[in-house]
């Protein structure tokens, strides 16, 4: 079985999470800058076996697309045409951001490191992924 990743898309930069082997774990992998972000995942899946990407859905309160959507669709597009062999699929991830800071809080990180927007990308990664993973065990 091949791990799933999942991707917390931003402008600038993009957190990155993945499971494990069994598809059980949620851990956060790292965060790319966003221009850089096809050219890494063409090198890591080379080294990984990966068996499907979750993009995280940015929505409103009232349930529209986020603006950032447009952005995120042409990425889909485009790593479909660079890797067509590896299914896209989509999680809400309202709240992801606010949940992540939340967390870090929760775990005791210092105030200074709560600032490193790549820390909390990274994290919302994770907690779109491990929402995808619970949607799917119902």
């Amino acid at each position: 079985m091949g791990r799933i990743l999942a991707l917390d898309y931003g402008q600038k930069r993009t957190g990155i999470a993945v499971t494990d082997s069994m598809q059980m774990i949620a851990s956060g992998l790292t965060t790319v800058p966003t221009a850089e972000l096809l050219d890494f995942l063409s090198r890591y899946f080379e080294q990984e076996d990966v068996e499907m990407v979750v993009v995280g859905e940015p929505r409103r309160m009232d349930n529209t697309p986020s603006g950032i959507e447009v952005e995120i669709g042409r990425f889909i597009e485009r790593f479909g045409k660079r890797f067509p062999q590896l299914p896209v699929r989509r999680q809400d991830e309202r709240f992801s951001s606010k949940m992540a800071v939340q967390a870090m809080i929760q775990g005791g990180m210092k105030k200074k490191k709560r600032r490193d927007k790549a820390a909390v990308d990274k994290i919302s990664a994770t907690l779109i992924l491990q929402s995808y993973l619970s949607s799917t065990q119902l």
